[in-house]
């Protein structure tokens, strides 16, 4: 049922912001000029303009949300989708608001405002060749394993990335996947897809396309903002 060239985006923005501190939670903080959300959401209307995208919220911030768009006079075309009690019942909501079975959908960080045009354009190409595909980086620093005792090992950094979103897959698989119910060792979108037994492709991400988690992260978002002016 569906289109299976259609495309969409989920875009989770559940988090209270706790490490961010503040009143207010990361997602609606500004970075230059909007809300740090706006950003993310004018990244995926900007590579495909007829995608659907549905932004993921606590229901309690609908209202605040709405009043956000009308101040900034957004009008990005998107689907407001309640979020559920871990990011995982956010995923699954969002993926039930998704009448159809066919087509692609990216699941993305709303808090990741920084993703290039060309990963998100990767992601679609790939995951519609392999079922997945999910944007990761390598390590800069030289890493080590930890074990109870204390002591540590050396581990080869070549053989380890650092994963981000989008994490874009094959609607019909992902949907299944995650039918299946939340456990305990999923910590992303391509481990519940895993679970199925299901490789996860991965492509390479961009750098800048950080997680803004900190009050530092919103100094570093506002330089990359002023240097892409």
């Amino acid at each position: 049922m569906g289109n299976k060239d259609a495309k969409y985006a989920i875009i989770v923005a559940g988090g209270s912001g706790k490490r961010m501190g503040g009143l207010v939670p990361k997602q609606y903080q500004i970075i230059g000029d909007l809300p740090v959300l706006m950003h993310t959401l004018n990244r995926f209307h900007a590579y495909d303009e007829k995608m659907e995208i549905l932004l993921v919220l606590p229901e309690k911030d609908f209202s605040f949300w709405r009043d956000l768009c009308l101040a900034h006079d957004f009008s990005v075309p998107h689907t407001l989708v309640k979020g559920g009690a871990s990011r995982f019942g956010s995923v699954s909501n969002g993926l039930e608001g998704i009448a159809s079975t066919e087509g692609l959908v990216a699941i993305h960080d709303g808090v990741r405002p920084f993703v290039s045009l060309e990963v998100i354009h990767e992601s679609y190409v790939e995951a519609a060749k392999r079922g997945s595909a999910v944007a990761a980086v390598s390590l800069k620093d030289s890493i080590r394993e930890v074990f109870d005792d204390g002591h540590s090992s050396f581990r080869n950094r070549q053989q380890y990335r650092l994963v981000q979103t989008p994490q874009t897959f094959q609607l019909a698989k992902i949907k299944a996947a995650f039918a299946v119910g939340e456990r305990d060792f999923f910590t992303d979108d391509a481990t519940v897809y895993e679970n199925q037994g299901w490789e996860v492709h991965l492509i390479p991400g961009n750098l800048e396309n950080i997680k803004l988690t900190t009050p530092e992260d919103l100094e570093y978002a506002d330089f990359l903002l002023n240097k892409s002016r």
